[in-house]
């Protein structure tokens, strides 16, 4: 039986170019892990799109909510750019802004001030298991 997280990597490699030889790097690189967080199963997968990263963050074994984080070019210093972040499906909640942004801001930092999409399913929220979701993105780095 398929998983949710095995079906959305099964989707994004159907919309992978077929054609490719061995030596062309794939457009979409995607990598997935699974990891014990305060005793609950968490599993994470992120893919690199050209424009975005796409990670999804659940404890459910569903996408969630999804939260766009996107660096704001209107902030003085270019070098450590404000972040906005904007629910676009599911429930709008302050503590859905604050883990988005702790969890996604070093991403597109090191993506190089790309946006990222985040689908947000959680059951702890903690701080010390928001610092562990963090090496956890970390360990599936594909940007």
């Amino acid at each position: 039986m398929f998983t949710f997280l095995n079906v959305l990597l099964i989707c994004l490699f159907l919309f992978q170019d077929r054609k490719k030889t061995m030596s062309t790097p794939p457009l979409i690189r995607s990598k997935q892990t699974e990891k014990s967080i305060n005793g609950i199963s968490t599993q994470v997968v992120c893919t690199e799109f050209s424009n975005y990263i796409f990670i999804v963050l659940t404890q459910y074994g569903k996408i969630g909510t999804l939260v766009s984080v996107t660096p704001d070019s209107r902030s003085g210093d270019i070098s450590t750019p404000m972040f906005t972040t904007k629910v676009l499906l599911g429930k709008e909640e302050a503590l859905t802004h604050v883990c988005a942004k702790n969890l996604a801001t070093f991403v597109s930092q090191e993506a190089g001030n790309r946006p990222v999409l985040l689908g947000l399913a959680l059951k702890d929220s903690s701080i010390e298991a928001i610092k562990a979701m963090k090496d956890v993105i970390k360990s599936c780095q594909v940007w």
